[in-house]
């Protein structure tokens, strides 16, 4: 394995210190929530190993999201990206061969490259609405791919995969004998239909998901792989035994007293989401130097702004935190060109996202774009 720091992860805000940002529009999730929040004061727990696959009660919860799934079709794991990091582990190694649709979240693409293996792009196109192209995946497909992976709600842009689209990828897999995987992260936060649990479909497609986004409780590590293959499951069983063992008791606990409240909890975020995204609407609309591609699902967006050749990028976003006091994800933590934004609309306070979003304006502007 070779090792190098996401990018992401080196200008996270917390590693740039929270205290140098006024407008944190940086985040992915909905606002970070207290034990509170959720009414749950920890019991006297025993703090022995826990269940290898996860507390019974949190993978019940879980598996009751869709129908044809058991609890025994869900792995917890340290958050999804424990989960990625297990999937890439075990299914992949130098000699084999991965497709990615890009942009994806950085763990989809930097643990296959630690492992070396080969990795195809199948590129979204701002232009063409960020759709998936069916014909490139197709192409893109190998003898020695071992799984295609996609994020649905998208990460950063919010779009969504249409029903017809998510079955045609599992016919696509299916056909040529690998995996498909499907990062579902912000499935709990579609704006309007909800898209089936993947793994629900098929045992070809293995779902990845966490509390980290949706729920606002990135702090207590958890996540799921949901998979009807049982041996493949068993694998991951396997990675997870030696990677830890088993996850915390105590998070775990707090995972699925948390998920007892989804319906509640879930319909309040709706609310707010809709709220924000009227914002963001109204800022879009507002300003002719921005362009983006509206978010069906999640709480990231990804805009674009307009810019004449030779802007300096490196001065915009240095300045853009450090002047303007506002923190973005910008392009290249994607791979992508650096006058995409992506912007998180939930997790800061409604006055912090308009005062954040007219800083971005005022900074793109004293940049000479």
């Amino acid at each position: 394995m070779k090792y190098a720091r996401m990018v992401i992860e080196k200008e996270a805000p917390e590693e740039y210190g929270y205290d140098r940002i006024r407008y944190n529009l940086s985040e992915s999730s909905v606002r970070d929530r207290k034990l509170s929040d959720f009414g749950l004061d920890i019991p006297d727990l025993t703090l022995f190993y826990g269940e290898h696959r996860g507390e019974e009660r949190l993978r019940r919860l879980i598996a009751s999201q869709a129908e044809r799934l058991s609890p025994d079709d869900v792995l917890v794991t340290a958050g999804a990206a424990g989960a990625l990091f297990i999937i890439a582990t075990t299914l992949l190694s130098p000699s084999d061969h991965l497709v990615v649709v890009r942009p994806n979240y950085a763990t989809n693409i930097e643990t296959p490259r630690a492992i070396g293996c080969a990795i195809t792009y199948v590129d979204l196109d701002f232009d063409q609405g960020f759709a998936l192209d069916l014909a490139k995946v197709a192409e893109a497909i190998k003898p020695q791919t071992r799984y295609v992976s996609v994020t649905c709600p998208h990460n950063p842009t919010g779009t969504m995969l249409g029903r017809a689209e998510l079955e045609g990828l599992i016919a696509l897999v299916e056909q040529a004998g690998c995996k498909l995987l499907v990062d579902e992260t912000y499935r709990d936060l579609s704006h309007g239909g909800i898209l089936p649990v993947a793994a629900s479909l098929s045992p070809a497609a293995i779902s990845v998901s966490s509390l980290s986004k949706a729920y606002g409780v990135p702090g207590i590590r958890v996540g799921w792989i949901i998979t009807r293959d049982a041996e493949l499951q068993e694998r991951f069983l396997a990675a997870k035994e030696q990677i830890g063992i088993c996850g915390s008791v105590v998070d775990e606990w707090i995972a699925g007293s948390v998920l007892e409240q989804r319906g509640p909890f879930l319909e309040e975020q709706a609310g707010l989401i809709a709220d924000r995204l009227a914002i963001m609407r109204d800022w879009i609309a507002g300003d002719p130097k921005l362009q983006w591609v509206g978010p069906k699902g999640g709480v990231v967006c990804f805009p674009r702004f307009r810019h004449q050749a030779g802007f300096d990028f490196d001065a915009f976003y240095k300045d853009l935190l450090e002047s303007f006091g506002t923190y973005v994800g910008p392009g290249h933590w994607f791979e992508m060109p650096r006058n995409h934004l992506r912007i998180g609309f939930a997790y800061p306070l409604e006055d912090e996202l308009k005062q954040g979003l007219a800083q971005i304006s005022a900074a793109i502007r004293k940049h000479g774009a």
